[in-house]
């Protein structure tokens, strides 16, 4: 019995041993980032499970909270990179109210365009509605220039991130082969401390989810379900990034329109994948440079270009709107030049109400209209020539209506108005199950840039499109859509600044102290309700916005603002959250200092006690042995 209790003895020392090696190594980890607390099972052992034996060295980790730690930190990166560019940009376009922001431009011209109105005669008062409209027009395009450094910086860091991202991977990729290769416990465990912290900086890039396999590897997939990693094979990504986007750069599928970078997945078999277009990441700083990219500093861009041409065509442009009466309408179409575009209100055979946009063109009759470049996504766009001249206008409008249902060929519903008559006079009408409510038309009054103070009408063409030839603002489609990137472009009329006395006179003979253009300038930049675009995200996201060019710019500042907060607010939500995780996962698998030390009284004493079994054992022997 002593022997028994002997080897029994010296097998619980060994185990306590062991046991304190393991507090002992826990103990000094306890700073170690990505070190997941170890612990030792004894196990039965010798005859008849008399004994004990030393087990495995194992990982206190809680795969549940390790799972909520990489969701968080996903999350907090996310909305991490969201809310520092939204900072951002609500910086450039200034604090509300100040002589800096954008409100604030638009202010101080309304007022000297007052100014010059209470003193028509003043050359001063002349000097400084074309300074303070030359101020306006250089803070939009100083605005807009910044917006596209934005999205050219967010542009730079997917690139960075994607290539961390690739390095993560091929870690994670690498330490499979080691886990499955090794078989002591101890550097196993150091193996999985390891890719469990490449897992979760992992995380921080994009929404991953893990799937462990029987010889201890893990296969990693986004979070729709793309395969990234496969024991020890990589799914590389790789960013065909560019180095500086203009206002149309934007996203798209066809490789040979798309004038951005995309996140392309190639896997061990060649075959690739396009993770944007395949909504392959949802989450993580990749997921925030995308949106970023593609759709809020796009949308902020949108709103500068809507600005832009809100304040040139309000100067410059005549507004007409008719009413159907009995299903039709007569609207005059005088002076109608490209892309001065008809909006035709219709009530659908279901009883809803959609627009018909008709863009006229001087090129192709048939050239489809993106209607995300017109003030109103959800209608139905398209284009007519006008090149015949006023007196095809109805026919060319009754040809385009024809030739928008052969292009959309069946897939929905189409108007069945028909159009008649000339500029004067083009009769839109219902005669079919689609009824005509109303149109209206924004039409460009000045024939050129110089024709300033001839025409006898109050309009002018105050700013104008500085594209090299200086042309007028219409909202043309020949060849591409004027208003993208206007924000870039807008300048005041050269031939306003030579000749300031064109904001007072508008005829051939003016009449001294005459206020009618310094009073109609004013009205139309404060007063004067224009159409501005859905996509700017401004009052809605499916229906136009109707305001003045003043109205529209402080709703401009405010959804920054608002924009802004919000975007900090939710970070700042996300964090806490964050930081949930991070306190749930450290009580669970890191280290804790008293426990370790409890654990190390408690191992003292059974190691006290074992040793008392030895002292007795060998006492005993010896006892034996003198008999």
């Amino acid at each position: 019995m002593s022997f028994n209790a002997l080897n029994t003895a010296t097998a619980g020392l060994r185990v306590t041993q062991a046991s304190i090696g393991v507090v002992s190594q826990n103990i000094a980890n306890v700073g170690t980032t990505g070190y997941v607390k170890r612990t030792l099972t004894s196990v039965a052992g010798g005859i008849g499970n008399a004994g004990v034996a030393t087990g495995t060295i194992g990982r206190a980790l809680d795969a549940a909270s390790l799972k909520q730690l990489r969701l968080e930190t996903s999350g907090a990166a996310y909305t991490s990179g969201i809310a520092d560019l939204r900072s951002q940009l609500d910086k450039l376009f200034g604090t509300p109210g100040s002589s800096t922001a954008l409100d604030g431009a638009v202010n101080n011209f309304a007022l000297s365009l007052q100014e010059l109105a209470a003193d028509p005669t003043s050359p001063p008062a002349r000097s400084t509605v074309v300074d303070r409209a030359a101020a306006l027009a250089a803070k939009i395009t100083d605005i807009a220039e910044g917006v596209q450094d934005l999205r050219s910086a967010a542009e730079a860091q997917l690139s960075n991130d994607t290539i961390e991202a690739n390095g993560f991977l091929s870690s994670i990729a690498d330490l499979n082969a080691k886990v499955a290769a090794t078989t002591d416990p101890a550097t196993r465990a150091n193996l999985l401390d390891q890719r469990d912290q490449k897992l979760t900086g992992l995380s921080a890039f994009l929404d991953i989810q893990t799937v462990p396999q029987k010889d201890g590897s893990v296969s990693v997939l986004t979070g729709s379900g793309v395969t990234l990693v496969e024991r020890n094979i990589v799914t590389a990504l790789s960013f065909d990034g560019r180095s500086t986007l203009s206002p149309d750069a934007a996203y798209t599928t066809d490789p040979t329109t798309r004038g951005v970078g995309t996140i392309t997945a190639t896997t061990p078999g060649g075959a690739k994948i396009d993770l944007i277009a395949s909504n392959a990441i949802r989450s993580g700083s990749l997921a925030a440079g995308i949106e970023l990219r593609d759709t809020i500093l796009p949308q902020a861009q949108r709103q500068l270009d809507d600005l832009a041409a809100g304040v040139a065509r309000s100067v410059s442009d005549r507004q007409e709107a008719v009413a159907a009466t009995g299903g039709s309408l007569a609207l005059d179409l005088t002076g109608l030049k490209p892309g001065n575009a008809i909006t035709v209100a219709l009530r659908t055979p279901d009883g809803a109400t959609r627009n018909l946009i008709l863009v006229p063109t001087s090129g192709d009759p048939s050239a489809a209209i993106d209607p995300a470049q017109t003030n109103d996504a959800n209608a139905f766009a398209q284009s007519f020539d006008i090149s015949g001249g006023p007196s095809t206008y109805g026919a060319r409008i009754a040809e385009a209506i024809t030739a928008l249902s052969a292009r959309l060929g069946g897939t929905q519903p189409v108007p069945d108005i028909t159009a008649s008559g000339g500029a004067a006079a083009v009769t839109f009408a219902s005669p079919g199950n689609w009824e005509v409510l109303g149109a209206s038309a924004g039409i460009t009054v000045p024939n050129a840039p110089e024709d300033t103070s001839a025409q006898g009408v109050p309009q002018m063409a105050l700013f104008i499109d500085g594209n090299g030839s200086g042309s007028l603002f219409t909202g043309s489609f020949d060849p591409g859509s004027q208003l993208t990137g206007f924000a870039q472009r807008i300048t005041v009329n050269p031939a306003v600044v030579a000749k300031t006395s064109s904001l007072v006179n508008f005829t051939t003979s003016p009449q001294t102290g005459d206020t009618t253009r310094p009073d109609f300038l004013y009205d139309a930049l404060t007063k004067t309700n224009l159409t501005f675009s859905a996509a700017s995200g401004i009052g809605g996201v499916r229906a136009p916005f109707s305001d003045s060019v003043q109205g529209f710019t402080q709703r401009i500042i405010d959804a920054q603002g608002a924009g802004a907060a919000s975007a900090q607010d939710l970070d700042e939500g996300q964090r806490i959250a964050l930081s949930t995780a991070q306190g749930r996962f450290a009580s669970e698998s890191g280290v804790s200092i008293d426990e370790e030390m409890s654990n190390l009284i408690q191992l003292q004493t059974a190691y006290n006690a074992n040793a008392r079994v030895l002292t007795a054992a060998r006492d005993m022997l010896d006892t034996l042995m003198r008999i």
